[in-house]
């Protein structure tokens, strides 16, 4: 019995993703996590653009949380030559991931990007969005590794 909840533990601490979402749990505190996510962002070679906070408009709807924070992240020339050939992907760039406290613990989750490939025909775009799950596979690792 121990033996299977160390085990059930040790699997909950690994990055989880599905089709859809990325996701890690960290063990840290919201902030070292926020520290660990905006570095392997850059390990990565992105740029973080911005963090917004929406932890404000969540506290007036009743959500009892200050630690929700969405983090923009891009290559900046990669961007820019992207909507520059690809208008159309703008809504979907920068890339972002959301943060938010779970009591002591911190989770970090994003969208797919290669759930954009069923979107575009362009088989140049489809490379662009699996190279981006890879990084961000990539960065949420990295997270988890940071505790």
């Amino acid at each position: 019995m121990r033996t299977l909840v160390v085990l059930l533990l040790l699997l909950m601490q690994t990055v989880a993703w599905a089709d859809n979402l990325l996701m890690v749990r960290s063990r840290q505190p919201f902030a070292e996590t926020m520290l660990a996510l905006q570095g392997a962002i850059r390990n990565q070679g992105y740029t973080v653009s911005r963090v917004q906070r929406v932890d404000i408009g969540l506290t007036r709807s009743g959500f009892e949380t200050d630690k929700y924070r969405v983090v923009f992240f891009a290559k900046p020339d990669e961007l820019r030559q992207l909507a520059a050939d690809y208008a159309e992907i703008i809504p979907y760039v920068p890339l972002k991931i959301a943060l938010f406290a779970e009591g002591e613990e911190t989770i970090a989750v994003a969208a797919n990007p290669e759930l954009l490939i069923d979107m575009y025909e362009q088989p140049a775009l489809h490379k662009v969005f699996a190279r981006w799950s890879t990084d961000m596979r990539a960065i949420f690792e990295q997270v988890r590794l940071a505790e």
